[in-house]
């Protein structure tokens, strides 16, 4: 035990966690400890909006595996992060939510810049915690930071503001490590069983791998097996595209390989997959999703088991764990799927073959202002080996799924079923703070743009050089096409006037370029990356859309009241 301030137990709390890097923006109700981050090694990052520093932290603990940290004033400031930690709870990122509160004192009174700050964040993390006490400030912040990581997810650390202050007596202690097993023994021994009778396994490869460092675990068990993998939605990192196996990801404006195999399955691996109902709907008119097989489900949250649909065998571990247990499973069993395993690789590659054909010949428009595929394609082509990328919701950026291939894990980032705009630019900011020699590229459609591009001035002053490409279609696309098919092309609200966002960038001291034809994307994307500058290169591109991205959410109008007929699709 030592004798300490409250805000010193707190900072040395953060610093015994390896906490060097927090994002949010100065606040008087926790000035006390601000003021003491750097002799502790903790260097703040100010950003221009609170949502940016939780997306931030998000981006910083998705890529690094660390805890991403977040904190902000009390009142307005705190609840400006609720839309950013909602994205990192799906994405399970351990980010640390530090949310000073109004002071104990004047609780109830309706001060300045009060509310009860705990509801507010009771659905969207792990755990939750109030320090009501200054003498527990490293206590219950070292519980925060623990169960963040056990729980792989976000938890929030409440501090009303006049428990900064006090002295009390201490104890710092190192974090502690939650070791992860593989999971039950008949679960793993029922799952070699089914997998080895398999005549056409196939393994989805979700975001459990990632997180679990799993990756080389799940090619040596798809290997074995001879079995295809693809990814779950939004989790194109999870197996490497270069391997041979590799079938590509599942979901909207996923590849048509994955769809097509998992489609003849007769037994699915779900491996770290909580098989969310969004990334299995039809895609490419495609009902690909094989509801006779047979479904082994891996993920270390027990909850997640069996949720969304019905799985034979459930596997409460962890995915690399699983992985390595199921393989020396398989090693002493018949495996009925090795007889037919040149069959299979032969299908695989056909599959993928007719793919790559069909999306060169959707993605070869020439002309300007650009096409969205043909731009994709372009930046495809262009991007580093090592790119960590993160997208944004909407209409070009959904459809970039198609087109982004990782050979690196922690590579792809993306907000999820929670899908919020503005998420990608200030995601990949955190990602390039975490790994400053990887190349960073945010995707970033024209509307969602205008959520974050004040992010640009954050950049230039804390020296971030992240690259954000910026499709300008003068559209909300992914609404528009709604409009289109619903709604008779009555276009309420989507369509945008935009100025030159290259020309933005430059008035706030970064980096802008503007590139209008096909032949000018790589090269634009090339000299981005190269100038190692905050850079935003602005995309020119035509008004064509992608398939609607919620076909499943929206049903053909009715209108019934006569000044209303006529409003019908």
């Amino acid at each position: 035990m030592t004798h300490m301030s409250a805000s010193e137990a707190f900072v040395e709390t953060l610093a015994s966690h390896g906490v060097t890097d927090v994002f949010g923006i100065v606040g008087s109700a926790y000035m006390d400890a601000l003021d003491i981050f750097e002799p502790a090694g903790i260097r703040f990052y100010s950003v221009a909006h609170e949502q940016a520093a939780a997306h931030m932290a998000d981006g910083y603990s998705r890529v690094s595996g660390r805890h991403g940290v977040c904190i902000a004033q009390n009142g307005p400031g705190v609840t400006n992060f609720v839309t950013a930690i909602a994205a990192a709870y799906w994405a399970h990122s351990p980010v640390v939510c530090i949310t000073p509160q109004a002071g104990i004192g004047g609780e109830g009174l309706g001060g300045f810049q009060e509310t009860d700050q705990m509801p507010i964040f009771e659905k969207i993390t792990k755990y939750q915690v109030e320090v009501k006490s200054h003498a527990r400030m490293a206590e219950l912040t070292h519980r925060a930071f623990t169960l963040a990581m056990a729980e792989n997810g976000p938890t929030q650390l409440n501090i009303p503001r006049d428990q900064f202050y006090g002295e009390a007596d201490h104890q710092i202690v190192p974090p502690r490590h939650i070791e992860r097993s593989a999971g039950g023994p008949e679960s793993l021994d029922a799952a070699a069983a089914l997998l080895a009778g398999a005549r056409f396994p196939v393994i989805l490869a979700g975001g459990g791998v990632v997180m679990a460092g799993g990756q080389a675990d799940a090619i040596a068990l798809a290997e074995y097996l001879g079995a295809p993998v693809a990814c779950s939605y939004l989790h194109n990192d999870a197996f490497p595209a270069g391997h041979e196996l590799w079938a590509g990801p599942i979901g909207y404006q996923g590849h048509k390989t994955a769809m097509n195999l998992i489609s003849q399955a007769d037994v699915v691996l779900a491996l770290g997959s909580r098989l969310g109902p969004f990334g299995t709907l039809p895609q490419h008119g495609l009902e690909y999703w094989p509801e006779d097989a047979r479904i082994v489900q891996v993920d270390t949250d027990h909850r997640a088991l069996g949720l969304v649909r019905d799985v034979e065998v459930a596997v409460c571990g962890d995915a690399g764990a699983a992985s390595r247990e199921i393989l020396d499973r398989l090693k002493n069993l018949e495996v009925t799927a090795h007889a037919s395993r040149d069959t299979r690789m032969a299908e695989l590659a056909a599959q993928r073959e007719a793919w790559e054909s069909e999306l060169t010949e959707w993605s070869s428009a020439d002309g300007s202002p650009v096409a969205p595929r043909r731009a994709l394609r372009e930046l495809e082509r262009a991007m580093p080996t090592d790119a960590v990328v993160s997208t944004d919701i909407g209409n070009i950026c959904s459809v970039s799924n198609s087109y982004l291939r990782f050979d690196r894990p922690n590579s792809f980032l993306a907000a999820m079923s929670f899908g919020n705009c503005g998420y990608a630019f200030p995601t990949a900011m955190g990602a390039k703070v975490a790994a400053p020699d990887r190349p960073v590229v945010a995707y970033v459609g024209d509307g969602a743009w205008g959520m974050s591009l004040a992010e640009v001035m954050t950049c230039v002053r804390e020296d971030i050089p992240v690259v954000a490409v910026v499709f300008n279609n003068g559209q909300w696309g992914a609404e528009k096409k709604n409009q289109v098919e619903f709604y008779d092309n009555r276009y309420v609200g989507t369509n945008l006037a935009n100025p030159s966002f290259a020309e933005v960038a430059r008035a706030m001291g970064g980096n802008g370029l503007t590139v209008e034809s096909p032949d000018q994307v790589g090269d634009g994307l090339r000299e981005a990356l190269g100038s190692n500058r905050p850079t935003v290169l602005e995309v020119m591109c035509t008004t064509e859309l992608g398939d609607p991205f919620r076909r499943d959410a929206l049903k053909l109008p009715v209108r019934v009241l006569d000044k209303y007929k006529g409003y019908e699709a």
